[in-house]
């Protein structure tokens, strides 16, 4: 009896112990809802190429680190006008971190990046990416397809999630451990958005510059280019942005502290762009026309419902205005052009200096509202354990920095503080244009922050940042968990983080 009670116990032991990994090429006959297998390839190190056309301007990446992975395409169809395209590339076992990382893209853009496959890669990752279910950065694969609008607003990033956790799961005959999304500005939005709709999705999202009012930022774009070509007397040159921004700087520098070139927190800047007006009937290099001093105003104003006072989208804040030449440059911003065009009037050759704000932003509102990614209620994600690490940079030309305080500040009113405090941190950057670049402390990697908090509890309270001229560090601070502020200690170079704390804001 004892031998046969040993026998059905190993049997039993057999039966449930760990799967044998699959191999890259059976991948090939994985069964998933509504989704097909296209191709699969085993690459091997430091041998991966683009594809033709793939990359876009510029040298192409370098590849020839990347250890050997497998890569799988794939097709998803969760709607009869659907066709999402997914890409995964899932390291040997030997080079897994044993987690899946999804990553986010950037305005309309229906396409796959392979940098951004490749730096999951590098890191340990099962990483996958998607095309939002369309090809092209233009809007106008939406018109008159309201299901891609959907795949484009969120369903793709679920099928992302199913369909990356499958391969996942196959290939390494293992759950991983933990599911990251990292993105920014579009791809931001979508981790948001991640949360709000699919909260089992991800156990920790990275979320820069979030596009979540992504009408209302359309909006703006309009608002600011009617402002902008409403005569030629409106129109910025470029080399006025410098001059504003240097009239800024010598006005609010110092309110932070420390004279260093950067605004701490642009909120409290009180510039007034009429400072500058030419004399009257003049105009020169060193001043603003008094259609270019509406215009500044313009891009300051918040973008309002004339009834209600609704903010639908904020002002670019002071500090921002050498990258304005995105939203008030020759032409109005294009992916928020194109939502007018494409999406809420559905004609591409609709005139954006026809749109009657008093009228036609409900409509608007209506027509992209599976984009915007505004609901505060992120407990259900929260109730699983989730965390957020959301950045943006007080500097940002295309997406209002306020846009993700005033989120932030929603969610703790729906939520509560405290469980705010233990699910969600929020880290603005002085001086950072939109995901990058400008003059602040912009280099950071929010990952392995996020990555510390998921699996060691670790909670961030401030990031190590800093600031690269010409390939050397020139200058280092820490970022703070919102609200608080770097201030500086009172000695020692302002150049170096050692030098200054986080500290609640002051108010003036």
């Amino acid at each position: 009896m004892k031998h046969v009670l040993a026998f059905t116990i190993a049997i039993l032991v057999l039966a449930t112990g760990p799967a044998m990994a699959a191999t890259c090429a059976s991948l090939a006959s994985l069964n998933i809802a509504h989704t097909t297998i296209v191709s699969v390839q085993t690459v091997a190190a430091g041998e991966f190429v683009a594809p033709a056309g793939s990359q876009g301007r510029g040298a192409p990446p370098d590849y020839s680190d990347l250890p050997e992975f497998c890569r799988v395409t794939a097709s998803s169809k969760p709607s009869n006008d659907s066709d999402i395209n997914i890409e995964m590339w899932l390291p040997m076992a030997s080079n897994w971190n044993g987690s899946f990382a999804a990553y986010g893209n950037g305005g309309w853009t229906g396409s796959i990046r392979h940098g951004s496959l490749a730096d999951g890669v590098r890191r340990g990752y099962a990483t996958g990416m998607t095309d939002t279910g369309h090809q092209g950065g233009s809007a106008s694969f939406a018109m008159g397809h309201p299901e891609k609008l959907v795949d484009f607003g969120h369903r793709s990033i679920h099928e992302l999630a199913v369909t990356g956790k499958a391969l996942t799961r196959a290939f390494y005959a293992s759950e991983p451990r933990h599911s990251y999304w990292n993105g920014c500005s579009a791809g931001g939005r979508q981790g948001l958005k991640a949360a709000q709709v699919y909260p089992q999705d991800f156990d920790g999202i990275v979320a820069g510059a979030p596009g979540l009012m992504w009408t209302g930022r359309a909006t703006q774009a309009i608002w600011i280019a009617q402002a902008t070509h409403a005569s030629e007397d409106s129109m910025l040159p470029a080399e006025k942005f410098g001059l504003i921004h240097d009239a800024v700087l010598a006005t609010c520098d110092a309110l932070d502290g420390t004279k260093d070139g950067i605004l701490e927190d642009p909120r409290q800047c009180n510039f007034d762009p009429a400072t500058l007006a030419c004399a009257v009937g003049h105009d020169a290099s060193s001043c603003l026309t008094p259609g270019q001093v509406a215009t500044v105003q313009r891009i300051y104003s918040d973008v309002q419902n004339p009834r209600t006072g609704e903010i639908y989208f904020p002002g670019h804040e002071p500090g921002s205005e050498l990258g304005w030449r995105t939203m008030a440059g020759a032409n109005p911003f294009g992916p928020g052009l194109d939502l007018f065009r494409y999406i809420v009037f559905e004609d591409e050759n609709w005139d954006y200096m026809s749109l009657n704000f008093d009228a036609d932003i409900e409509q608007a509102l209506k027509a992209d509202a599976v984009a915007d990614a505004l609901d505060p209620n992120l407990k259900p994600f929260y109730d699983r354990g989730g965390k957020i690490v959301q950045y943006h940079g007080w500097n940002d030309p295309q997406i209002s920095p306020r846009v993700s305080t005033m989120y932030y500040e929603r969610v703790i009113e729906a939520v509560g503080e405290a469980t705010v405090r233990d699910h969600h941190r929020l880290f603005m950057v002085p001086g950072m244009a939109h995901c990058g670049g400008g003059e602040g402390t912009s280099e950071f990697d929010m990952l392995p922050v996020l990555e510390q908090w998921v699996e060691s509890g670790r909670a961030p309270d401030s990031v190590q940042a800093s600031r690269v001229v010409d390939g050397r560090v020139d200058r280092t601070r820490p970022l703070c968990a919102y609200p608080a502020v770097a201030r500086y200690d009172g000695s020692g170079s302002i150049d170096e983080a050692t030098n200054f704390s986080c500290v609640a804001p002051s108010r003036r």
